[in-house]
């Protein structure tokens, strides 16, 4: 029988024993299970209710009855939300790896302040941009973060508190510049306040085409990430000492946290708390394994993200609230039992 391991990492014992890695082994197929079912329901409900054996149907034999037709017309906004799920919480676990704070999420790096500047100012360039707004967010959360990281790294090289002071210097910068924009311009405010609220309606399937290779490509990198990110938490110099790169480990995350976070933030607008609330509460039964805790944020994701867009659909029909705002509300008491349980004196 292989022995335990334990290691230390941020307070916590990391113990990959045979009935660990089994029992978490059981949770993470029930955590995928639970991101199947919260995707039925997203494709079962709405203003036409069906049940589910109705939507299975429409899945695996669709025809041209009305059911069907409502089944393939949801399925889109599903998978953006699968995706985008997925993608903002592997972006919240990577930035709480390498900041080691597990309180970070994506905007940290300035990544939502950089997509969002990139609208408007797309918008104030080229008037209403459409599906364009994509294709400007990504490359304006990439330029924020890239500023963050030169600004924090200083000539010893990137450290957590030079990255969360920069970033929080250049997202005030963004935001003033954006709201100075937006309450001067009308014609910009009105285009720019339907992709800020954060919503997974109204995007056609064409967003999805083009947000899916990085999503995927993303998530593959950050659970690659586990390993390196676990021998980062114990610090860096004794990551040099163990044969990592913490700077490279650093550099690497913090490129595919932006890659994550800006082409979700592109698709469906800013959607806070996602990314800050999966991979602390998975951290309360994972521990700090990033290899587990990876692997269950990117399952878990889409079942906060698209469980609060159902809740939206239900608590205001026939009209909906959007996922953005009730996130917040869904996600809310379950980080503060999650911290509680953590003993973080909150």
């Amino acid at each position: 029988m292989t022995a335990a391991l334990d290691v230390p990492v941020q307070g916590r014992t990391l113990t990959s024993g045979p009935a660990r890695r089994w029992g978490l082994s059981v949770g993470l197929v029930l955590a995928l299970a639970a991101a199947a079912l919260v995707a039925g329901l997203s494709l079962a409900v709405g203003s036409n209710q069906l049940p589910l054996s109705t939507v299975w149907q429409g899945l695996v034999s669709p025809d041209d009855s009305f059911a069907s037709t409502v089944v393939s017309s949801r399925i889109p906004r599903t998978v953006l939300g699968l995706l985008v799920g997925a993608g903002l919480a592997a972006a919240g676990a990577l930035m709480q790896g390498i900041t080691r704070n597990p309180l970070a999420d994506p905007g940290l790096l300035g990544v939502n302040a950089g997509a969002s500047a990139a609208v408007v100012l797309g918008t104030v360039v080229l008037g209403s941009l459409g599906q364009r707004a994509v294709l400007l967010a990504i490359p304006g959360a990439f330029l924020a973060a890239a500023v963050v990281y030169a600004i924090g790294s200083g000539r010893s090289g990137p450290t957590p508190v030079r990255l969360v002071l920069a970033g929080a210097a250049i997202t005030a910068a963004l935001m003033a510049g954006i709201q100075a924009i937006t309450l001067t311009n009308p014609t910009v405010f009105d285009s720019y306040r339907f992709w800020v609220v954060g919503s997974l309606a109204g995007r056609p399937s064409s967003v999805v085409d083009m947000i899916w290779p990085v999503v995927a490509v993303g998530l593959v990198a950050a659970l690659a990430l586990g390993r390196p990110l676990n021998t980062l938490a114990l610090g860096d110099e004794t990551a040099r000492a163990l044969g990592g790169n913490a700077g490279r480990t650093r550099l690497i995350g913090a490129l595919v946290a932006t890659a994550l976070a800006g082409a979700c933030t592109a698709a469906v607008g800013p959607i806070a708390f996602v990314g800050l609330a999966v991979p602390h509460i998975v951290r309360t039964f994972t521990g700090s394994d990033y290899r587990w805790l990876m692997a269950y944020s990117v399952a878990l994701g889409p079942v906060l993200l698209l469980g609060a867009d159902v809740v939206g659909r239900i608590v205001a029909r026939p009209g909906e609230l959007m996922v953005g705002v009730v996130t917040a509300f869904v996600g809310a008491p379950f980080l503060y039992v999650a911290v509680r349980r953590s003993g973080s004196g909150m």
